[in-house]
């Protein structure tokens, strides 16, 4: 397995007799990520569910190398290669801490995702998705406010649509982050149950001290935002999970790749105006 930029990370967590290339294609569950700590925030359900299973095996790939996350206290005056190597290092230890089956750094430069047709970007995405057969991929969600993450999904997607149909996936998810899917409607979410081993959750976050200690409580977000999911989805019925994330399916996408992304963004936006509009019709 060889990828674009020199920089990248391939790291197997657990000693095992396979080569990076054979935990590529046992892979059931696989995220596909812009940075460093956005598998623990996005894919956590996936993590959960393949943590000490000798039948199921996680993989992560981010695809930048994080070099220019916002940074405060202990790591105020760290380079952006300081920085890049500290992110590298928190991740392999996520994938140690959370059993994965091989955790992929691409390394590649946050303005290079941005182009359409970055070829080290498409050849590397087309190359790990053409090498794995997995049950669900988890990537970011279309209506994400972070230009990187948008990005990062829609590479994900081209290199998706550039493979014969029989080798796409048959489940994708778009897991909210930088804007919460809770907008979505009741018929339209995907609830992914977040509940399982509260304690690692909490601890797979953490483990991203740059971003905590460098001031980003990502840590009580992301929780606290699985706990509220849970509690508002349902109006008129108890809670019937402590903790979930909302997903947008992406299937779609990837199945018909004349479907325009924004054309499939923009009809979830109308139809959450319709049923405002007529909520408001209907009681006013």
């Amino acid at each position: 397995m060889k990828f674009s930029h020199p920089d990248a990370d391939l790291f197997i967590p657990e000693p095992a007799a396979v080569t990076p290339a054979q935990a590529l294609a046992r892979t059931t569950h696989l995220c596909v990520i812009a940075h460093q700590d956005d598998i623990e925030i996005n894919a956590y359900p996936g993590v959960a569910e393949c943590r000490g299973r000798p039948d199921k095996f996680f993989t992560g790939v981010v695809v930048t190398n994080g070099a220019g996350s916002p940074r405060t206290g202990a790591y105020a005056a760290f380079t952006d290669e300081q920085m890049r190597a500290v992110r590298r290092e928190e991740q392999r230890a996520a994938a140690r801490l959370g059993g994965y089956n091989l955790q992929l750094q691409l390394a590649h430069p946050s303005a290079a995702v941005k182009r359409p047709g970055a070829a080290g970007v498409q050849a590397d995405l087309t190359a790990i998705f053409a090498a794995c057969r997995p049950e669900v991929v988890y990537l970011h969600q279309p209506a994400d406010k972070h230009d990187t993450h948008v990005a990062v999904l829609l590479r994900c997607l081209e290199a998706l649509r550039s493979l014969p149909p029989a080798q796409r996936p048959r489940r994708v998810l778009g897991v909210e982050a930088w804007r919460g899917l809770d907008w979505l409607g009741d018929d339209e979410k995907v609830p992914l149950d977040c509940s399982a081993q509260p304690q690692l959750a909490g601890d797979l976050i953490r483990v991203f001290d740059s971003q905590i200690s460098g001031g980003k409580r990502y840590d009580v977000a992301a929780l606290g935002r699985r706990q509220a999911n849970a509690t508002f989805h349902a109006s008129h019925a108890t809670d019937q999970f402590t903790a979930i994330a909302w997903a947008m399916d992406l299937t779609p996408l990837v199945a018909d790749e004349r479907l325009a992304v924004a054309d499939f963004a923009l009809g979830a936006v109308d139809r959450l105006r319709a049923d405002v509009a007529a909520r408001l019709g209907r009681l006013g």
